[in-house]
């Protein structure tokens, strides 16, 4: 697949289950394209992503080999697996969304990936999303970056558009695990959505 296919682009870094306000910009899109040749940006979803938690707002974040100040070209980062770093996001996501309507249906496919090891952080980034796109029923051809270019053309460029930090809540359009106790919660993982509303995700995502 290439970019000269017919149909919409999204450009965008990669991510880490990516937060719902990127999918909702996926499904808008034909072709999603990932930067390759940026440098690892801290503070970004690239190596985190949020759930909710009893008291609100939770991170899981995946551990560099090199710390996360590190100014590596993105498809060079490497995951530290000196920590069991995968087995506590698992025991999170346990904890958290056990009693959530769909989280038994997904749970032992999903752990299987949890207990996958992976080297390089696009490479983990990349199962987590084509695992969360079969699930969603989307297909959505990838396509990589072949050098780093600062302005781009003919494509959607969503790079460094959906960070981490303060969100405003909108619709919440669907209705979370805590939420008479923590009020809807933003900017969370696609994950949340999934647990929620399982095959009807696609439908959320597209009204949003």
């Amino acid at each position: 697949m290439t970019e000269n296919a017919k149909g919409k682009v999204l450009l965008i870094e990669s991510q880490y289950f990516p937060p719902i306000d990127s999918y909702k910009t996926l499904v808008k899109h034909d072709i999603l394209k990932i930067e390759k040749y940026e440098h690892y940006q801290k503070l970004s979803y690239r190596n985190r992503c949020y759930v909710a938690g009893p008291n609100g707002r939770m991170i899981l974040s995946v551990p560099l080999a090199r710390g996360k100040n590190q100014r590596t070209v993105m498809k060079d980062v490497r995951i530290s697996n000196e920590e069991k770093w995968q087995g506590l996001h698992w025991k999170t996501l346990v904890s958290a969304y056990r009693r959530s309507p769909w989280f038994e249906y997904y749970e032992a496919d999903l752990q299987g990936l949890f207990e996958t090891p992976f080297q390089f952080l696009m490479d983990w980034n990349l199962a987590c999303f084509e695992w969360m796109n079969s699930k969603l029923g989307i297909e959505v051809p990838i396509i990589y970056t072949e050098s780093y270019e600062k302005e781009v053309s003919g494509v959607t460029d969503a790079r460094e558009s959906i960070l981490p930090g303060p969100v405003t809540a909108g619709e919440p359009g669907y209705t979370q695990v805590f939420q008479e106790r923590t009020g809807f919660i933003p900017g969370l993982s696609i994950l949340d959505l999934l647990f929620c509303e399982g095959k009807q995700s696609l439908e959320v995502l597209k009204k949003g």
